[in-house]
């Protein structure tokens, strides 16, 4: 089957189109036998800076929507949250998006946005000396302020 995939989000099927014209291929209807033919596949692949400047631009303008930092944290927005944690130097978890880490230089933590609360966990395996994980809960009805001070005042 060929394929053009551009930036992970279009991909078009080549195949449904005969090389020659803009008509339906015949080999997608079951009255015709597959084309016997090895399938090409084609994925264009674009890189530019200008997706990074606009992931920035974005992550600014979310900064910018942020409530006063006396007000809970039930009041904000879930990509203000998350410009919040990366403008602190959190990253995102790829395999749950619920779940961010930091790495300080005194200490790495692993914060999990739950239903009801905010966890942050102090992990023992990075510097300092922890004898064992150090785990605080947080209520989104805190202020931004207090709980960005506690988690900064590390553990």
């Amino acid at each position: 089957m060929s394929t053009i995939s551009v930036s992970k989000f279009i991909s078009i099927d080549t195949t449904l189109f005969s090389p020659k014209s803009s008509t339906i291929n015949p080999c997608f209807y079951p009255k015709f036998p597959p084309n016997s033919k090895p399938r090409k596949s084609l994925t264009l692949v674009f890189s530019s800076s200008s997706g990074a400047e606009l992931s920035s631009a974005a992550e600014d303008e979310w900064l910018k929507k942020l409530p006063e930092k006396k007000k809970p944290l039930y009041s904000h927005s879930l990509p203000c949250l998350e410009a919040w944690l990366r403008n602190l130097g959190f990253f995102q978890s790829k395999e749950d998006r619920a779940i961010w880490f930091v790495e300080k230089p005194e200490w790495h933590a692993q914060l999990s946005l739950d239903v009801t609360d905010l966890y942050i966990r102090y992990l023992k395996s990075g510097p300092g000396n922890l004898e064992k994980d150090v785990e605080r809960r947080f209520s989104y009805a805190l202020s931004r302020e207090d709980i960005e001070n506690a988690i900064l005042g590390g553990p």
